[in-house]
């Protein structure tokens, strides 16, 4: 009875009862179409979340241009199976695919054919995945080439500065994915019907749960020991002999590969990819919120830290007009409520918890005598 007492007062199951309770709350109030809503979501971050401890919180690298794998991962699958089927159907695939006139005519074709033939449908959302995989890690790689040369702070500042980049390339560049007017995507999920939302939960689900354990694998592995050693000293690294390029490269290309699944899969999701949406405020300083808060260098913590604040930023958006319906008369829109409250739990939990709900575990090292 004691050790279950002590099992329940850990911080992390105590945060896991209470995000359960949020969920629970949330489904008998608005329903499961909104729980499931938020799981998606929670389940997207998690996955780049994760992507951002492993280079950040395992390896040190300061990654402010999470939303650049984002970007490839969601890029290359606005962009390219639609064109690989679409040349399979005879239909227009080169520049004037992304084209509104042409891609809104082309991809409910697609569609109709995916509807129809579920293993097809399989098998194309799994080449969507692998194409996201392979054009995100290439992009790690890109990446890694600066992280080789720079210090920190200059290091952070280009890769902020490529995310928006990227971003402003696909808006404007219209053969890519549509510039302005974004492209419709082929739906893989639309062959599963009126489950399509319950396809997308497990879908993303699963996605982040495989995440979760290849990251906290590497963690476990020498590699995870061979990172946090680059994170703690660069020192130790070179007294070891271990090749800090190496070591950085294979983090970023890793940690990419997963942000551009979570990309790909976000715009399989919505069924659409529309380029301005990949902002640096939702795709690399939300993430950064949410290792914080879990604790950086925390598996589990960025886990719990992903869902606690999913479910707080749902409910501040759903509640917010009714109870905060008074600051009105304040002057005060509760619109503003949920960057203001989050930002101001972000600052507790920094004054209060600087290592997050669930700080990192520390291993002790026994030295023998002798």
């Amino acid at each position: 009875m004691k050790k279950i007492f002590k099992f329940l007062l850990r911080r992390d199951v105590l945060i896991a009862i209470l995000v359960v309770i949020a969920f629970l709350f949330i489904l008998l109030s608005s329903g499961f179409s909104l729980v499931s809503s938020i799981l998606i979501d929670a389940s997207i971050f998690t996955i780049i979340t994760l992507s951002l401890n492993l280079e950040t919180g395992l390896t040190g690298v300061p990654q402010f241009g999470r939303v650049i794998a984002i970007i490839a991962g969601a890029f290359a699958v606005g962009a390219i199976p639609g064109r690989i089927m679409a040349l399979f159907m005879h239909l227009p695939a080169g520049a004037e695919y992304a084209n509104d006139a042409v891609n809104y005519k082309v991809v409910p074709v697609i569609n109709k054919l995916l509807e129809s033939n579920p293993a097809l449908s399989i098998l194309v959302l799994i080449i969507s995945l692998v194409i996201a995989a392979i054009f995100g890690a290439i992009m790690g790689w890109i990446t890694s080439r600066p992280a080789i040369r720079l210090k920190e702070a200059y290091l952070g500042i280009s890769l902020l500065a490529i995310g928006d980049f990227l971003m402003w390339v696909g808006h404007n560049w219209e053969p890519l994915v549509g510039g302005t007017t974004a492209v419709f995507v082929p739906d893989p999920l639309r062959a599963f019907g009126v489950n399509r939302m319950v396809m997308a939960l497990i879908m993303t689900v699963v996605l982040a749960i495989i995440s979760y354990i290849i990251v906290e694998k590497l963690n476990r592995s020498p590699f995870g020991r061979t990172l946090r050693m680059h994170r703690d000293s660069d020192l130790a690294m070179s007294v070891y002999g271990k090749d800090k390029v190496k070591v950085r490269t294979r983090s970023l290309v890793i940690g990419a590969a997963l942000a551009a699944v979570a990309g790909g899969a976000y715009v399989i999701y919505t069924g659409t990819c529309t380029a301005i949406s990949f902002t640096r405020l939702n795709w690399t300083f939300w993430p950064w919120a949410y290792m914080m808060l879990g604790g950086i260098g925390s598996n589990t913590g960025v886990v719990l830290g992903v869902l606690a604040l999913a479910v707080a930023r749902s409910m501040i958006v759903i509640y917010r007009g009714s109870v905060f319906g008074f600051l009105m008369n304040w002057g005060i829109d509760p619109i503003w409520l949920e960057y203001t409250l989050l930002g101001a739990v972000i600052i507790i939990i920094i004054l209060f918890l600087p290592q997050g709900l669930v700080p990192e575990k520390t291993e002790t090292i026994y030295l023998l005598k002798g």
